[in-house]
C-alpha cells in the first residue's frame, strides 16, 4: 500500500474542497491510500511519516501566505523533505490579483525544495490570464504545480484536477497503485 499525505490550509473553502476531490480521485486507485490533513489542526510534522506529499494552499491578497500556513511557517522549514516526492496545488484569483496569481504555492515550492523535496506535478500557465506570479518554474512556461482559480473558472477545477492527479500517478516515483 503506498500512502499519500495531503496537507492543506483553507479560509474560503475552496482548498479544502479541491483536497477532498484530489482525496475521491485516488480513493479510485487501488493501492494508494491518501490522508487528509488540515494544518490549522494537524501537526504539521505528520509530513514525515509520508514519502508522496501533496500540499494545498491558497494565495491570499496581495500575494501573501494564507493564514493557517503562516501560523505553521516556521514549523515548516525545520522540517527534512529529502527523499520526499512533493505535489503543490494552489488557488488564486487570476483577475482580481493577476500580478500575484499563485505566489503562496511559488513560496512553498520554494520552501520545501530548500529543505530537499523532489517536486512533480508541475502544469501548464497557458490558458491562464494573469500579470506576474511567484508560482512560475523556471521555464515559464508551467506552474510549480496545479493552479485552480475558482473565482474566475471554477467550471474548468474538476476538470483540471483530474488531469493533474492522473499525471501525478505517473510522476510519482515509486508509487505503487
Amino acid at each position: 500500500m503506498s500512502r499519500i499525505g495531503l496537507f492543506y490550509g483553507s479560509s474560503t473553502c475552496y482548498t479544502e474542497i479541491a483536497a477532498e476531490k484530489i482525496r475521491d480521485f485516488f480513493a479510485d486507485v487501488e493501492g494508494v491510500e491518501l490522508e487528509l490533513f488540515d494544518v490549522s489542526k494537524d501537526p504539521i510534522q505528520r509530513m514525515t511519516e509520508y514519502d508522496y506529499l501533496i500540499l494545498g494552499i491558497p494565495t491570499w491578497d496581495y500575494g501573501e501566505l494564507q493564514e493557517d500556513w503562516e501560523a505553521v511557517w516556521s514549523d515548516l522549514a525545520e522540517l527534512d523533505f529529502a527523499g520526499k516526492q512533493v505535489a503543490i496545488y494552489g488557488c488564486g484569483d487570476q483577475v482580481g490579483y493577476p500580478e500575484w496569481f499563485q505566489d503562496a504555492m511559488g513560496y512553498l515550492h520554494d520552501q520545501v525544495v530548500q529543505q530537499g523535496a523532489e517536486i512533480r506535478g508541475y502544469w501548464p500557465a497557458a490558458g491562464y490570464q494573469f500579470t506576474s506570479s511567484a508560482a512560475l518554474a523556471g521555464d515559464k512556461k508551467h506552474f510549480v504545480g496545479l493552479a485552480l482559480d475558482e473565482e474566475n473558472e471554477f467550471e474548468e477545477s474538476d476538470e483540471r484536477i483530474r488531469r493533474w492527479c492522473t499525471q501525478l500517478l505517473e510522476e510519482f516515483s515509486g508509487l505503487r497503485p
